[in-house]
């Protein structure tokens, strides 16, 4: 999923083979569709390119930087091994930045959450890949923590970052950018959406499988990360609670999106092209969705360039590239 892992760092410069056709999705969009909602003409000129790559390489940096090799050793280079591994999209961090710009704020306000999130997220794919839970010995192409660390120390490396991501949120976020307040409400949401109410729940329902419905196994296991990372930069960013809260239904289904197109594309190779009748419904249902939340921030501000980065989630989400001009 977008929030999961995949074989490319940076999608804006995706081997071509990689990209899914424009055929995926019964609809068709044209080089603007993604803005149809904006009359502003700010988006024409914003370099999406630049900002996707300086942003990774600032993020990247950062998590190299609050990831040191400490002692004993051994459990931190199994911490950076999934943290820094190549191919990460760094799609909650920067979905939280962007939701953090969205409002006139600084960056600066964003990255500390922007990296735990990343901590966070790679600790939620280590417990993932381990043999009691999905059994997959290969992550973006490479082998899985395990497979590389042993299954023990797997463990310790994701129990270690979770907490290491909210030391970090606490000790690193600008006191003069963000009040206190804010900051607890930031460790409250991340905290919500990896308990019990959200990924492990999401977690637990895909490996007992059972009376839970699809959707809710997509909304807590996938849909949850991007809702998280949506309102944790809105939160940084001064948004208002209705804003927040457009914020948390748009991540929620960009999340959740992303999971459904990567079932269709499975089923369809199953069957031959055939079937996902439904479930393609059900992504042209999240794709129109996300983006009816984020025409809110249209209407309210006129739009701009600020939006772009947003909508680009939605895109991707649906398309596998980005039908923006680069």
């Amino acid at each position: 999923m977008l929030f999961s892992g995949g074989s490319a760092a940076i999608p804006l410069i995706m081997p071509s083979s990689f990209c899914s056709p424009l055929t995926l999705l019964p609809m068709k969009l044209s080089p603007t569709a993604i803005r149809s909602s904006s009359s502003s003409s700010g988006s024409l000129n914003f370099d999406l390119r630049t900002y996707w790559t300086t942003l990774i390489t600032e993020i990247n940096q950062k998590l190299d930087e609050a990831i040191p090799v400490k002692h004993p050793a051994g459990i931190y280079e199994a911490m950076r091994y999934s943290v820094l591994a190549q191919g990460a999209k760094r799609a909650s961090p920067v979905m939280c930045v962007a939701a953090c710009e969205l409002f006139g704020s600084d960056r600066l306000a964003a990255f500390p959450t922007a990296c735990a999130l990343e901590m966070v997220h790679a600790a939620s794919l280590i417990h993932d890949d381990l043999p009691c839970m999905d059994d997959d010995p290969v992550r973006r192409g490479k082998p899985s923590n395990h497979t590389v660390y042993g299954s023990d120390i797997a463990l310790l490396a994701g129990d270690a970052l979770f907490p290491l991501g909210f030391h970090h949120i606490v000790s690193h976020t600008p006191p003069d950018l963000v009040p206190r307040a804010t900051i607890l409400r930031v460790i409250a949401e991340i905290a919500r959406t990896v308990g019990s109410t959200g990924m492990a729940a999401g977690q637990y329902a895909d490996l007992e499988g059972g009376p839970f419905p699809l959707s809710f196994v997509q909304e807590k296991k996938f849909g949850a990360m991007g809702e998280c990372s949506a309102v944790c930069g809105g939160l940084l960013g001064g948004a208002t609670e209705d804003e927040l809260e457009s914020l948390r239904r748009y991540g929620r289904a960009v999340g959740m999106l992303y999971q459904v197109v990567d079932d269709i594309t499975e089923e369809k190779k199953k069957t031959n092209n055939n079937g996902a009748g439904k479930a393609m419904e059900m992504a042209e249902e999240l794709k129109e969705k996300a983006k009816k939340e984020l025409q809110v921030f249209d209407n309210k501000y006129g739009g701009g360039d600020t939006l772009v980065p947003l909508y680009t989630f939605v895109d991707y989400a649906a398309h596998r590239h980005f039908l923006l001009p680069l």
